[in-house]
Order: structure tokens, then sequence, then C-alpha cells
């Protein structure tokens, strides 16, 4: 799971998968930055899905910042990633919605 570890959501989503017997492996993409090799292969797996453009960090953001590839965005402000992004087996999920949980085995 990629995420920021304040991120309210991240921390819920990590709760409720542990509570149904999952071992996450969370990575807090502010404090362990992904490298631009990795960035490139989230943006392939999840698309401009990515990036989230209702967060506060997009809002906040320039119209020249705005302008830039999601791999130039996320790189320079990874806060700007739509979260959680899990990645379990074949399976690439984005967000802590019902049917994320429901392809989880978790039951809302």
């Amino acid at each position: 799971m990629y995420g920021l570890g304040h991120c309210s959501t991240c921390q819920k989503a990590q709760a409720e998968l542990e509570a149904v017997g999952w071992k996450v492996d969370f990575r807090d993409v502010a404090k362990a930055p992904l490298d631009q090799d990795e960035w490139q292969r989230m943006i392939a797996e999840f698309g401009e899905k990515l990036v989230n453009r209702a967060s506060l960090t997009w809002r906040g953001m320039s119209e020249d910042e705005r302008a830039g590839t999601p791999l130039q965005m996320l790189s320079s402000k990874p806060s700007l990633m739509k979260r959680p992004a899990i990645v379990e087996g074949d399976k690439r999920l984005l967000g802590w919605t019902a049917n994320v949980k429901r392809a989880l085995g978790v039951t809302a």
C-alpha cells in the first residue's frame, strides 16, 4: 500500500485490512519518496487517476504546475497522489471505496 502516514483514509484502510487478516506493507511516499522509475510504474498501473485533482494540494498549485505531466507533478508533490494505492498480486486498486473493500474481502 502506498500513501501518506498522516492520511486518515490510509490509516483507516490499513486498520480495516489488518482486522480481516491482511499483512499490510505500507510505504509513506512523503517519507520514503518514490524514484522516477517507481512513479513511472505507478502511473502506468493507475493512469491519470493517480493524480488527485480534488485534493488540497491540487487546489494550491499554480496553473503552470498543473500543466506538468503526472510524473512531474507527483515527483515534486507526492501528497498529490490519490490514496491509498494498493498493489496486491495482479490487483491495482486506488482509493478506499466500497468497491475496493469488496475486492479485498473487507465488508463495509
